[in-house]
């Protein structure tokens, strides 16, 4: 577990430097109080910092914990509040530099949740599928493309031929397929490789050509 020692004039004030370094609150860490402060005589001579060591406990390696301290190493302010959820756990975060962490269209908050995902499950036996919002940005988005998702499925089905949405994340690309799940006119599949791929909506009726790199996603 990651421990460090700090000296300043008080023991509160040692305490908050090591919390600072270490991106972790009172609630995660242990202290040691090595040494109490001493003003010596007449404040001068004999006098002595207050030393103490901290300590992250288990609970340091929430996911809560781990975001914060990334942020931190980015020199960003910034709250995390954790939650689970059903098939994982899911990281909200409040920050005046918000626009800067979610990027053009998403594309730096994706980055950030890759990362997460990886630091956070690298040697566990038991993945763990995080998912990080800011600012209530996914819910913006989903329903963003949730309207495009159906507005294009109504060209589809009016002009009885298929549309290739833009490049997308897995996470907006479950987005498109789940708004349109329900909708027996039109059906949708994924086209390319890597992590972002296109979505691709198709009259139901149109059979696919083959293409080794369609996939579905729902």
């Amino acid at each position: 577990m990651d421990s460090v020692e700090k000296e300043a004039k008080t023991v509160e004030e040692a305490v908050r430097l090591a919390l600072d370094e270490l991106g972790l609150t009172e609630e995660e860490v242990e202290v040691d109080v090595l040494a109490e402060p001493n003003k010596g005589f007449l404040g001068v001579v004999g006098s002595r910092p207050a030393k103490v060591r901290v300590t992250g406990d288990s609970s340091a390696l929430r996911p809560r914990s781990v975001l914060s301290k990334m942020l931190s190493l980015m020199n960003v302010d910034a709250t995390v509040e954790e939650d689970e959820t059903s098939d994982g756990i899911k990281l909200d975060v409040k920050s005046s530099d918000s626009a800067i962490l979610i990027g053009r269209k998403g594309k730096n908050l994706s980055a950030i949740q890759y990362l997460m995902n990886r630091m956070y499950n690298h040697g566990r036996l038991k993945r763990c599928r995080i998912v990080v919002d800011i600012e209530a940005y996914l819910e913006r988005r989903r329903r963003s493309l949730e309207d495009l998702a159906k507005r294009t499925a109504d060209k589809v089905k009016k002009d009885k031929r298929e549309v290739k949405l833009e490049v997308l994340n897995p996470q907006d690309r479950r987005s498109v397929h789940l708004a349109l799940q329900n909708d027996p006119a039109v059906r949708t599949y994924s086209v390319g490789t890597g992590t972002y791929r296109n979505v691709v909506i198709a009259p139901s009726s149109q059979q696919r050509n083959g293409n080794k790199n369609q996939q579905h996603e729902r």
